[in-house]
């Protein structure tokens, strides 16, 4: 009777920790119900309190120190996503009008921008197409 009570404990240990998990989104949480989960296996199988808390104890403890930097450096990978002008930085785009070093016009991402090459003495015709190296207000800076 007491072993049943001990896993049924763990498991609501496990549960009880899953909340803070869902509520603050701190994987740690997770974590620690993990290790509660293996100490109910530990006291479903007939272990002792002292093994239990090990269980608990070494589980928590390897996942927080293994997955927790494996996270981190997902984390610090993801690609950031580009936008606004951002976005335009390195598209493709056509002339439309002659671009020199004083002006011209160009057609970026489906809109017609003002435009002027990034070196002066460089001009691109009509039909061309330009790589935006910059955007400077609202003309694209190309080459």
């Amino acid at each position: 009777m007491d072993d049943i009570d001990a896993w049924v404990w763990w498991l609501i240990a496990a549960v009880g920790l899953g909340i803070p998990l869902v509520v603050t989104a701190m994987p740690e949480f997770g974590m620690l119900a993990v290790g509660a989960v293996a100490a109910a296996g530990t006291a479903g199988l007939g272990g002792d309190v002292v093994l239990q808390v090990l269980v608990f104890a070494a589980v928590s403890v390897a996942l927080i120190g293994v997955v927790r930097p494996i996270a981190a450096r997902h984390r610090a990978q993801r690609p950031q996503l580009a936008t606004g002008v951002d976005a335009l930085r390195g598209k493709q785009a056509l002339v439309l009008e002659r671009v020199d070093g004083a002006g011209g016009r160009i057609k970026l991402a489906g809109e017609v921008w003002s435009a002027r090459s990034l070196d002066a003495g460089q001009a691109y015709e009509v039909g061309q197409e330009v790589d935006v190296v910059e955007i400077e207000g609202a003309t694209a800076i190309v080459m």
